[in-house]
């Protein structure tokens, strides 16, 4: 950008329309120091939409329904709690509270590492990670706990996005304090009264389960190919179906997923769960050698390769070049080497599948209805619509 030739964003309409949190959160996240990065008002907006917008939106949630319940902060608490110090609700039996504190605690240990090192995008990238998991898990699948006033839920919330007021305080000051004062200095007369002057959190090693984060983890990743499942067979979320068949990379894989099946299940909307051994079972594969690139690679010698590859069984044969592998052709005294850029993997569902698959996952849902999965989708949207015109009233 050069202010003699009329390019440049002048930073005050930035923070005039996106505020001077939402800039640094952007500059401080886009890409390493020192590197050249793009600057415009429409990325610092991206900021607002993908990161500021869902931070704000938890947190007007939980004061709406810390409100409407009978759930209140013992006073002189406020400051443990966003400490992660050892508390009643770290007790919790219920598997997203103590899902939620361990990777709460992970966050805290790694943000500090990263500040400590003055690794820049290690002390803030991971935060927009978790805030994205707190809204769109935590809060999501704990919507009727915090509609009927859960203490451990609300408890849960605010020991969460009290802390976040904290790691947030270097680089988005603002924001933080505005959370700080509301939460804490607000209604605690003994906590410090600005963020900037509060304790660094503390992290609590106990609250730390590395298995459950690996298996709260592969749940959303099942979760997401589902859901791209159903979208490619145009199958709405609130359709139940009646199976979902997974393939994961391992026995323990299998054995996180069945620990986890009950998530799974609710947040596909089917009946049970199965497995596949082999993609082969969900999945016809085909490679097709394209003979542009191996035509010019080896003239007459593509007939040779595409005759090879039909003789060759198509599933260990994509297998290869999925993973980056290539695969040598011998025939008629010549050696042919045809790279994964060389051919084309395509993969059809079986009759009655569809079908996602990424990183050596593979997940398909039943696409059959019968009369009562039809008649259960119906009454959802019913449901639905009822609860639309009750909010639209």
């Amino acid at each position: 950008m050069s202010k003699s030739k009329g390019n440049i964003v002048n930073p005050w309409e930035v923070f005039n329309e996106h505020g001077a949190d939402a800039t640094r959160w952007y500059m401080y996240t886009a890409s390493p120091p020192g590197n050249t990065r793009r600057f415009s008002s429409n990325l610092v907006g991206e900021v607002v939409r993908r990161f500021l917008n869902t931070l704000w939106n938890t947190y007007s949630f939980f004061v709406t329904y810390a409100n409407l319940s009978d759930w209140r902060l013992e006073i002189g608490d406020s400051e443990q709690a966003s400490q992660s110090t050892n508390q009643p609700i770290n007790q919790s039996p219920d598997l997203l509270d103590r899902w939620l504190l361990s990777e709460l605690n992970r966050l805290v240990r790694d943000v500090t590492t990263a500040y400590e090192s003055y690794d820049v995008l290690g002390a803030t990238r991971p935060v927009a990670d978790f805030v994205d998991g707190l809204s769109n898990w935590y809060v999501r699948l704990n919507r009727r706990r915090f509609w009927d006033g859960d203490p451990a839920a609300l408890e849960t919330l605010y020991t969460a996005l009290t802390t976040l007021s904290k790691l947030l305080a270097p680089a988005m000051p603002f924001v933080a304090e505005e959370i700080y004062q509301n939460l804490v200095a607000g209604v605690d007369a003994s906590a410090p009264d600005s963020v900037h002057l509060s304790t660094w959190p503390v992290v609590q090693e106990a609250l730390i389960d590395e298995q459950l984060s690996a298996d709260m983890a592969l749940v959303q990743k099942i979760t997401t190919l589902g859901r791209a499942a159903r979208e490619n067979a145009s199958l709405k979320v609130r359709q139940p179906l009646q199976q979902v068949v997974v393939r994961v990379r391992s026995d323990e894989e299998k054995a996180s997923l069945l620990r986890m099946a009950d998530y799974l299940l609710s947040e596909l909307n089917v009946k049970e769960v199965a497995f596949a051994d082999a993609a082969s079972d969900l999945v016809d594969v085909q490679v097709h050698p394209l003979p542009k690139q191996l035509g010019q690679k080896y003239g007459r010698g593509f007939p040779v390769i595409r005759k090879a590859f039909s003789e060759m069984d198509q599933m260990e044969l994509a297998g290869k070049f999925q993973a980056g592998e290539s695969v040598v052709v011998e025939a008629d005294g010549a050696s042919y080497e045809v790279t994964p850029e060389d051919v084309e993997v395509r993969s059809t569902p079986r009759a009655g599948y569809s079908v996602a698959e990424d990183g050596g996952y593979l997940v398909a849902v039943t696409t059959t209805i019968t009369p009562e999965l039809a008649l259960e989708g119906q009454s959802r949207e019913v449901v639905r619509r009822v609860q639309q015109l009750r909010k639209d009233a």
